[in-house]
């Protein structure tokens, strides 16, 4: 039975106590990042790595950056790692005086809490997007068309869109690096949406449903295969994910997910309320979110 361990940092946490134990090794990287000011440098990131993994002989990893964090005083440490699964990624932060790690995603606070991510996501959001027009809810969707857990997420997030008339689903491509295809698959993507906005939601549909077959060898082929299922020119799709232009327009995407802090994949943000977890969610707590924004949503939006 395949082991499921979910594309977000969460999914490290709440799993690596069940890891066998032996020596983990660190995975042949690119030239070292640079530590963040007064921050940790790689030496003590990897030997801390070693220390806390240590146990788990299939636990490999390439940090990623370390830098300054948006909390005042911490590092932000990103890295890249597998535990016999596919590749994941993880974020964890050092406080000041290098004493503590503190794992997972920091939660913002105030009377608004969600306020910063909101707005953001309502000025730059780019991606395809269903439900309501005017919508008092907007559900944004950080994926990744490899991703397996992307996959478990998308009929969840239809069923919310067909129950929720005042919820609107955007669609950001985030493909992760470690992935081999999906930055192909993110192009198709992004052609289509620029094409025809049902056949984009057909085409996602379609990928998921035959994820686990596509390889990077046959990517091109298939893609443009599953393009003509959902009713666009497979052939011209391909000519449009190779162009320089649809890069760039899959690369802001990106950016604006790690402008947000995302990480892994899916990330849901519900109002800018971040949920980086979905698949541990049962479907009346998502609805519940979904439900209560609404509620509370500013009339004018309604």
């Amino acid at each position: 039975m395949r082991t499921m361990i979910a594309c977000s940092i969460l999914a490290l946490i709440l799993t690596s106590a069940m890891l066998g134990q032996a020596a983990a090794k660190s995975a042949p990287s690119k030239p070292a990042p640079a530590a963040s000011a007064n921050g940790p440098s790689q030496a003590t990131v990897d030997s801390f790595i070693k220390h806390y993994f240590g146990y788990n002989p299939s636990f490999s990893w390439k940090i990623d950056s370390i830098q300054p964090s948006d909390i005042s005083g911490m590092s932000e440490v990103m890295l890249s790692y597998t535990s016999g699964d596919k590749p994941q990624r993880m974020r964890f932060y050092v406080t000041a005086d290098g004493a503590h790690a503190i794992f997972g995603d920091s939660v913002p606070f105030g009377a608004d809490p969600f306020r910063v991510e909101r707005e953001l996501l309502q000025q730059k959001v780019n991606g395809p997007s269903e439900g309501a027009a005017k919508s008092a809810v907007q559900i944004v969707e950080f994926s990744d068309l490899q991703c397996p857990h992307c996959k478990i997420a998308f009929p969840t997030l239809q069923r919310l869109i067909g129950e929720e008339p005042q919820a609107k689903l955007v669609f950001q491509s985030f493909p992760l690096p470690m992935h081999d295809w999906a930055q192909k698959a993110a192009q198709y993507a992004d052609c289509i949406g620029q094409k025809n906005n049902e056949s984009f939601w057909k085409f996602i549909g379609g990928v998921f449903d035959v994820q686990e077959s596509i390889t990077a060898a046959m990517a091109d082929a298939k893609l443009a295969e599953l393009a003509t299922a959902a009713g666009v020119d497979g052939k011209a799709t391909g000519r449009c994910a190779a162009l320089p232009a649809t890069a760039e327009r899959v690369k802001k995407s990106f950016e604006l997910g790690r402008e947000l802090n995302v990480s892994g994949t899916p990330t849901v943000f519900v109002n800018g309320r971040r949920i980086s977890s979905i698949n541990s969610l049962s479907y009346e707590e998502l609805k519940a979110i979904v439900d209560y924004e609404v509620k509370i949503a500013e009339p004018a939006a309604k």
